[in-house]
């Protein structure tokens, strides 16, 4: 339960909105990790069920084992660029399940999948940045007003010290914009 210093209103709708959000990201990365490994729908089964929730469907013990499962399919895998899709995929279903507390952790739930598709997308284009920075501004251009709106009742993500926190910081400081 969040104390009163990070409480906040978080509507279903606004929910819905972030996990439907995640999981258009997530799906953009999503052949990368099913053309390495095509047997496993782990992180096809998380997207599918954050689109589930997000068209009106319950936040279920299902829907929280397909995030993990996904998490578990992003430790498995050997390559960098299928471990950010699936981790991207694990982060969509998740999004349900955001807690109502404004901090900077739960701003990365919000952004995260839509960083580790960048990522994903950069790491398979031979870590070419354009790409990177294509997928951030597809990112921006796709998030919805309840992404935003949320995001503005949270603190700021701090300054990254790696790729990873560069796009998280590159995304927050867009979608405030």
């Amino acid at each position: 339960m969040a104390d009163d210093e990070t409480a906040m209103q978080l509507g279903e709708d606004e929910l819905r909105a972030i996990a439907l959000y995640a999981a258009s990201c997530a799906r953009q990365a999503l052949p990368l990790f099913e053309s390495r490994y095509p047997a496993d729908h782990r992180p096809r089964d998380a997207i599918e069920g954050a689109e589930a929730f997000g068209h009106g469907g319950r936040r279920t013990a299902l829907l929280r084992s397909q995030a993990w499962a996904a998490h578990a399919a992003a430790r498995e895998a050997q390559d960098p660029a299928a471990t950010d899709a699936a981790r991207a995929a694990s982060l969509a279903a998740a999004a349900a399940y955001l807690h109502p507390k404004a901090t900077p952790h739960q701003v990365r739930h919000i952004l995260g999948a839509a960083a580790h598709q960048a990522q994903a997308l950069e790491i398979a284009a031979g870590d070419d940045e354009t790409v990177g920075e294509e997928q951030l501004r597809w990112a921006l251009k796709h998030a919805p007003p309840a992404v935003r709106d949320v995001l503005r009742r949270m603190p700021n993500v701090p300054a990254g010290r790696s790729r990873m926190g560069d796009f998280l910081r590159e995304l927050d400081t867009g979608l405030r914009g």
